[in-house]
């Protein structure tokens, strides 16, 4: 933004910005206008004083619509009004008060005892009188601690007060600030708010108001309001709703056990001629296409790396294992990407269809992963075809979401450009869009690799194997040693992955 000074400007200039402020701001437009064109004369913070803001603390903000500083001040407020109640009519000596009454219940206990004792003569009638002197010093010294916190609600009264000071203070030495900023923003996007809205003041004194009065009952007196302590509930809701869960996943297995064999049987035929190359030819052959591969793809750095990793795995006796992993991760990542570029190409051309599947993938991508393991041991049941599933579930958003990006990040006018000379739109997709757009693809493609490497301990649990079953072994029987081995053996399958299919960066 640049700032002016209003002295140094032109009359009809300064006339004119001053009219944008009264526009801007609404009421007290001449305080503002003096206000803004000292702030005006230097870049950065600049201090004034903003009385209205000190007097209504975080609803002056609403009402100006600066919300994010609304929040912040309200959760500041709230906290010196929490102190002010729990200093004018807080509950202070409850925890001291519930302590003393446990004491006096088990004390009154020990008394019956002592009197049984004594009836019967009982050798553990000292014992029993000990533990009863003790117990009335400990109610005691509860009471006293009691008494000596009920007497304490004057500091919490000063100190809450002496905060709200502080924070009504702040309030009122950043108002003008802030609203200077916003003024600047709206002279560019009149959407952004201005004015004093009767409005938005009505809805902030209503939040504010809820939430202070709430917050401070809550702390002041929590047994004066059970209602504020849990929320109003029933646990039969959640059987029931459970219930309805359970019999949709019921009904969905039934209609769609045809559909489900099928892809259990293609998952598991997959992954068996996966392994069968990997595992059942000469490892010296796999270790040299692994080597050449890698070679060929990224140069002497990444062979020499693929080499030394490939090593690893061959001499802790990782090496089958490693293979049986590098399939499962291999026959999870080809099906996502295969899958997810053609998706995310699609998605790009078509911005009204990425709006249905964004909440789709951010679902995907911010469910816990063993929760992943549910609906899908249901529908399928265990064993590897599984782990491909939940590992595709896991790994796909991130091939699909970069395509899109790389392919809208493709510069429009290279596009028309092309389109200028002819293009057909099969010639654009892959002779201009993909080819621009391969380095921010390529970064999606290696994500789902990775993060496919993250789910390989966790189908170990329904059956996968591998070497997550390793790593699951560690965890069960404490062998931190051969956890750490096994952890870095996924680690090297996986890099190695990704830096063939990276290539040279």
């Amino acid at each position: 933004m640049m700032l002016v000074d209003l002295s140094k400007i032109q009359p009809e200039t300064a006339e004119r910005l001053n009219a944008l402020i009264a526009e801007f701001t609404g009421r007290s437009q001449q305080y503002y206008q003096r206000v803004f064109s000292h702030m005006m004369q230097a870049p950065g913070y600049r201090f004034t004083l903003n009385l209205a803001a000190a007097l209504l603390g975080p609803v002056w903000f609403g009402a100006r619509g600066l919300w994010s500083w609304f929040l912040g001040t309200l959760i500041l407020d709230t906290l010196a009004f929490i102190l002010v109640g729990m200093g004018l009519f807080g509950d202070l000596g409850r925890e001291a008060r519930q302590r003393a009454e446990q004491i006096a219940q088990t004390l009154d206990l020990r008394r019956q005892q002592i009197e049984a004792a004594e009836a019967s003569g009982s050798a553990s009638l000292a014992n029993l009188e000990r533990a009863a002197e003790s117990l009335e010093a400990a109610l005691a010294g509860a009471q006293e601690a009691a008494r000596s916190a009920d007497a304490g609600g004057a500091a919490y009264l000063f100190a809450g007060l002496l905060l709200l000071l502080l924070f009504r203070f702040g309030s009122a030495a950043l108002a003008n600030w802030t609203l200077e900023g916003q003024f600047a923003r709206w002279r560019s996007d009149r959407s952004v708010a201005s004015g004093w809205s009767k409005e938005r003041l009505t809805l902030a004194s209503l939040i504010s108001v809820v939430v202070v009065v709430l917050s401070a009952m809550k702390f002041a007196r929590p047994d004066a309001f059970p209602a504020l302590n849990a929320f109003p509930t029933d646990a039969n809701w959640q059987i029931i709703v459970g219930d309805g869960v359970q019999a949709v996943f019921d009904w969905t297995k039934t209609t769609g056990r045809g559909f489900f064999d099928g892809l259990t049987l293609g998952m598991r035929t997959l992954l068996d001629w996966i392994e069968v190359v990997l595992v059942g030819t000469p490892w010296p052959v796999v270790a040299l296409v692994f080597f050449i591969l890698a070679w060929l793809s990224g140069g002497a750095r990444v062979a020499i790396f693929t080499a030394a990793a490939l090593a690893y795995l061959g001499v802790l006796d990782f090496w089958e294992k490693a293979m049986t992993t590098i399939a499962l991760l291999g026959a999870a990542a080809l099906i996502s990407i295969t899958l997810g570029i053609p998706l995310g190409i699609f998605c790009a051309r078509r911005p009204r269809v990425f709006a249905v599947v964004r909440p789709v993938l951010d679902f995907m991508q911010s469910m816990p992963s063993f929760v992943y393991l549910i609906p899908v041991v249901a529908f399928i049941g265990s064993g590897k075809p599984v782990g491909v599933v939940a590992t595709m579930i896991f790994g796909s958003p991130p091939v699909i979401r970069f395509t899109v990006l790389g392919l809208q990040q493709v510069p429009a006018t290279v596009r028309e450009a092309a389109m200028a000379f002819g293009a057909t739109p099969r010639y654009l997709l892959w002779r201009v869009d993909l080819p621009l757009a391969r380095k921010t693809i390529m970064a999606g493609v290696n994500q789902t690799i990775l993060l496919s490497l993250a789910m390989v301990v966790v189908a170990s649990l329904i059956g996968a194997k591998g070497l997550g079953e390793d790593v699951l072994e560690a965890l069960q029987f404490a062998a931190a040693g051969q956890g750490i081995l096994a952890g870095l053996a996924i680690l090297f399958c996986a890099l190695i992955l990704d830096r063939i299919v990276g290539g040279r960066k």
